[in-house]
């Protein structure tokens, strides 16, 4: 799920970097690509991808 926002956010990123836009107090395309790098590090970390129902993570590294 964050790897999908992260792509939202690097489109996003890219658009305003294409246009030369601003948004407000210096949100820029940097901005949103800096953003989109914390969501994919986040995701490789194995942030939210761990399921309740299953036991998560720990109980797969156990078997």
């Amino acid at each position: 799920m964050l790897a999908i926002i992260a792509a939202i956010i690097f489109g996003l990123g890219l658009l305003l970097d294409l246009l030369g836009a601003q948004l407000g107090a210096g949100i820029t395309g940097t901005t949103f690509l800096l953003l989109g790098l914390l969501l994919l590090a986040l995701h490789q970390a194995g942030v939210g991808t761990a399921s309740l129902r299953s036991g998560g993570w720990r109980t797969r590294a156990r078997r």
